[in-house]
């Protein structure tokens, strides 16, 4: 029989067919280093309860643990923990290396005064014009049909308001949501592991928050390629292989200067490759 997992907790996988089944992996998995994730196509026997074969995997990711996601909603705060283009550069970056859509949600802008909003608009603006869907909190209706036949991954920082957005969005979830530590400047964990919900006629995950993520996997030219901005100035740059740093030649410098990149989006780029 074959089914989509749908949900893991511990050893306990629970596959989607017809109705649910909770399943085990079979030993042989562990044996050959694989592990079933959440979103995986998978043969089982649903007498036996047992997982026995994965189905090939367009992607997966690593944190969170999931595979075949079709789109990535990062839920970004910009108060509370503060915004940061540092931690959005770096979960844009893995996004795109993995062949998944990214969208970008602001929330807690009701938390800004005029002049923080207005900074925080302009931030909005420039990644809507690098070709991002940018959302925020404030207008469910723009989230209509956002879903529909894909998996979303919804991710960000701890107390970013995945959880929140989610019962915005559908109240009947009901998932837990927690105060922010202010002493850490960052949210307690309130999401225990993964899984799939159905909504607006798609499968979305609410995933464990998390405040580092691991670039080390990626070569300096797959931060570039993967960073929309830096892999478009290579049309104007000298050398079509140009990283950028201090290539004779290097049009990012003069896309600085036109606000066509951001000072701190470059900064960003530069401390990735340099893996700092």
């Amino acid at each position: 029989m074959e089914g989509r997992i749908i949900r893991q907790i511990s050893n306990d996988y629970t596959v989607y067919a017809d109705k649910e089944y909770i399943c085990k992996a079979r030993g042989v998995f562990r044996n050959n280093k694989e592990t079933p994730l959440v979103g995986d196509i998978v043969e089982f026997d649903q007498n036996k309860k047992l997982i026995l074969k994965i189905k090939p995997r367009k992607n997966s990711l690593v944190r969170p643990a999931i595979s075949n996601v079709d789109q990535a909603l990062i839920v970004t705060s910009v108060k509370h923990p503060d915004f940061s283009t540092n931690l959005l550069d770096k979960l844009l970056t893995i996004i795109e290396y993995n062949k998944i859509k990214p969208i970008i949600c602001f929330t807690k802008l009701d938390l800004l005064d005029a002049k923080e909003r207005e900074n925080i608009e302009k931030y909005m603006d420039y990644y809507a014009n690098l070709g991002y869907i940018v959302l925020t909190n404030e207008d469910k209706k723009s989230f209509k049909n956002l879903f529909k036949d894909k998996i979303t991954v919804f991710t960000g920082q701890s107390g970013a308001g995945k959880s929140s957005l989610l019962n915005l969005l559908d109240s009947s979830l009901e998932l837990k949501t927690a105060d922010i530590s202010y002493a850490l400047g960052r949210g307690k964990h309130t999401t225990r592991h993964t899984e799939l919900y159905e909504l607006d006629g798609g499968l979305i995950a609410d995933t464990p928050g998390f405040s580092a993520i691991d670039l080390t996997s990626l070569k300096p030219i797959e931060v570039r390629d993967n960073m929309v901005d830096m892999f478009e100035a290579l049309e104007e740059c000298k050398y079509r292989d140009c990283m950028h740093v201090k290539e004779d030649g290097c049009s990012v410098r003069e896309r600085i200067k036109r606000d066509r990149i951001l000072r701190e989006r470059y900064d960003n780029y530069i401390s990735f490759i340099n893996r700092k």
